[in-house]
């Protein structure tokens, strides 16, 4: 398990740009976005996604779509002329990635909530908090980053989501009052999504099987189950085999050992009836 270098990553309000151009090509081609990711055999959503710039135009997908719509590598040379700046480090944009992709996310968290749940106003304060801190327009970018994440939960095929948050999270106000009202409402919203359970571990638990930290399991498309690891200063990723049963094994028994999904939703109730 290693830790990731820095990269570079695309500026956001050039790949927009670029979603623009695909986007006008594809009318004057005349495919629609479904049509368009059929012929490319791709889902829907991530035609759009790139056509709003939330999600990166890859080179070889450029050059696709330069011969498919025709534009003279009018695309590709966007790809490759895109302006970058120093936002995400490597593990993050690999952890984004495979977000974006995965059919099954199974998230433990005992500091913040995770970021697919987060409300606006929750991800910036908690972005705001960050030593040394950020300056205002990367807590306004990284923001709207952490919010788009979560399209992923309202895809037309939703990813299968399981949450286990310790309960103390719930009473951090996190950005004051309004702000934590706002997110304990959020959260109530998010128990119903189709796909989505939400458990949250009770601080009078005599057992508990999270104390080594939060971690992430993710299952992507071709069925690879990988692990995710965050820390204060460093993330890992894991792929052995063995270490992912080790955390998978950890996250039945804290699904066990939380409340089931039916009183968390009474627990998120009458947190909002005190407020």
């Amino acid at each position: 398990m290693n830790s990731r270098k820095l990269p570079r990553k695309k500026n956001l309000s050039a790949m927009k740009m670029l979603g623009v151009q695909v986007g006008t090509a594809r009318r004057a081609a005349g495919y629609t976005q479904r049509a368009l990711a059929e012929e490319l055999m791709l889902d829907e959503e991530t035609v759009a996604s790139i056509e709003q710039g939330r999600r990166p135009l890859k080179p070889d997908l450029a050059e696709s779509l330069d011969q498919l719509l025709e534009t003279k590598g009018l695309l590709s040379a966007g790809v490759a002329n895109l302006p970058e700046i120093d936002q995400f480090p490597m593990w993050a944009e690999l952890y984004m990635e495979h977000e974006r992709e995965a059919i099954a996310l199974s998230s433990y968290a005992n500091q913040v909530l995770p970021g697919l749940l987060q409300t606006e106003g929750y991800a910036r304060a908690v972005l705001r908090e960050r030593v040394p801190a950020y300056n205002e327009d990367d807590v306004v970018t990284r923001t709207a980053a952490r919010v788009g994440r979560q399209d992923i939960l309202h895809r037309k095929v939703p990813p299968t989501v399981s949450f286990v948050v310790w309960e103390p999270v719930l009473h951090l106000e996190v950005g004051g009052h309004e702000v934590r009202s706002r997110q304990l409402l959020h959260l109530r919203e998010c128990a119903e999504l189709p796909g989505l359970a939400l458990q949250f571990l009770p601080m009078d638990t005599p057992a508990h099987a999270g104390l080594d930290g939060p971690f992430i399991l993710l299952e992507t498309p071709d069925h690879q189950h990988l692990a995710y690891i965050e820390g204060q200063r460093g993330s890992q990723w894991v792929s052995d085999p063995d270490e992912v049963s080790i955390l998978a094994h950890k996250y039945a028994m804290l699904r066990a050992q939380a409340l089931t999904p039916q009183e968390s939703r009474r627990l998120l109730d009458g947190l909002l009836g005190e407020q």
